[in-house]
């Protein structure tokens, strides 16, 4: 409580108070596909169309970037209808337009390969207890298929958390998206009884679905993140109550002991909330991490005068203070982020001037790679290129990621994010633009591993290739 109190002691100062930027930092969107209402926003009829969503998707990714976003979460299963050919459920209708049409491509597989080309990550975010509405195609589908699985509730459709076979069937689609995709993470939403749910409710029902989940997930790639996004307050805390909307008490949404149990590595609470319903909460999701990665949900869309009308310092504040408390950010959701709403966007860009690194999971591997060698540096008149020689992998990840570094100083510092210039490249070789008269930069570059961790640094020493 000491700490709560001092926090927000230093709470008034906050809004222009400038926090060091980390090296390591999570920093995330959500990017919503239901209806298209982050994206697309047209249907993929022919080539025309496929091609005006991926220009879309490549527009926001490169802005996102240039935000400092470095995770991606994609709504990749919608409500029992999925974004990417899928042998367990049909497909969404944002797309094509129409569900069950396929829009011609597969829309998950470009935006993990934009997402890789661009250094970010991607994890598949996957709607799970809500179906939609009884008479919606995906619904209808799989109430066909599996009614002892359904339960309806008003005009709405739910997996039934405490059906046995449920934890089978969503761990089934984690499973399909792990083994068939490059994905970084599985990102769980709705895991949760539905708050319109009558009669009691059992934590050990949806613990039982995330650790299905969990344990199919890591047997196939351990690497793969997996994460949630639990009601932004925890439960009551001894001095501030949480107004009975809270993830433990009220919908039997056990995240702090998921985490403590090792079932995952990320949280990402939806903390849509203001003044004391959000800084002592954002402090017990810290406190409560076990070591593991929380990002704090913040509500960019209550910036919206037909939503909240919040003013802008209030999420500047919030960004301040969660960085202040070794916490994440991730954003809700990506439009109202790229529409600058209330100047957002240009605040996050310079709330976020250098790239960050996701911290590595080093509870799950913490073997580093070896070091990479022979970096050389060919200097041109338009820029530096770079090649060096790869390294080794001492865990069982697929490949290896490069971080450059940067500095008009030797040695380069490579904890200093300052001198961070790109992350996880996959090529063995880069090409830096800068002209001739900018001051010479000496490099270094280290490896990473599917985990994060990173090995020592090759570095230039000023030796030149002309």
């Amino acid at each position: 409580m000491k700490r709560i109190l001092l926090s927000y002691a230093l709470l008034l100062l906050t809004a222009t108070l400038t926090v060091a930027m980390p090296k390591y930092e999570l920093r995330a969107v959500w990017l919503t596909t239901i209806g298209g209402i982050d994206w697309p926003s047209s249907f993929a009829h022919d080539g025309m169309g496929i091609s005006l969503q991926r220009q879309q998707l490549c527009s926001m990714l490169d802005r996102l970037k240039a935000a400092g976003i470095n995770t991606i979460l994609l709504q990749t299963r919608v409500r029992a209808t999925t974004i990417y050919p899928s042998e367990l459920e049909p497909w969404d209708g944002c797309l094509s337009g129409k569900p069950g049409v396929s829009p011609g491509y597969d829309a998950l597989q470009f935006a993990i390969d934009e997402c890789h080309r661009r250094g970010m990550e991607l994890h598949a975010w996957v709607v799970t207890i809500p179906i939609g509405k009884w008479t919606s195609y995906g619904c209808q589908r799989l109430r066909q298929r599996y009614p002892s699985l359904v339960k309806k509730i008003g005009d709405e459709g739910y997996l039934n958390p405490e059906a046995y076979g449920t934890a089978e069937y969503l761990a089934n689609i984690c499973e399909e998206l792990t083994h068939n995709y490059d994905i970084d993470g599985i990102h769980l939403d709705y895991i949760r009884y539905p708050e319109t749910w009558r009669g009691s409710k059992n934590k050990e029902y949806v613990t039982r679905i995330v650790r299905t989940i969990s344990n199919r997930v890591k047997r196939y790639k351990p690497w793969v993140k997996m994460s949630c996004s639990p009601i932004g307050k925890y439960d009551d805390l001894s001095r501030y109550r949480s107004g009975g909307w809270n993830a433990n008490s009220r919908v039997a949404q056990d995240a702090q002991a998921w985490l403590r149990e090792g079932l995952m590595d990320q949280l990402y609470p939806m903390m849509y909330f203001r003044a004391n319903q959000f800084y002592p909460f954002a402090i017990d999701w810290q406190e409560q991490s076990y070591g593991r990665m929380v990002a704090a949900g913040l509500g960019v869309y209550m910036l919206h005068p037909r939503e909240g009308n919040w003013p802008l310092e209030e999420i500047q504040r919030q960004l301040n203070f969660t960085r202040s408390i070794g916490m994440g950010q991730c954003f809700f959701r990506a439009k109202f982020l790229l529409d600058n709403t209330k100047g957002v966007y240009d605040m996050t860009v310079m709330h976020n001037q250098h790239p960050a690194l996701v911290p590595p999971m080093t509870w799950a591997q913490s073997l580093s790679p070896t070091a990479p060698s022979r970096l050389e540096v060919e200097r041109t008149r338009h820029g530096d290129n770079l090649t060096w020689a790869g390294a080794s992998d001492r865990s069982d990840g697929p490949y290896l990621l490069y971080n450059i570094y940067a500095s008009t100083t030797l040695p380069v510092d490579v904890s200093n994010s300052d001198n961070l210039l790109a992350a996880n490249v996959r090529t063995t070789h880069i090409s830096i633009r800068r002209t001739i008269r900018q001051p010479i930069l000496f490099y270094a570059v280290t490896a990473v591993d599917r985990y994060g961790n990173e090995s020592k640094a090759a570095y230039s020493f000023g030796r030149w290739k002309w």
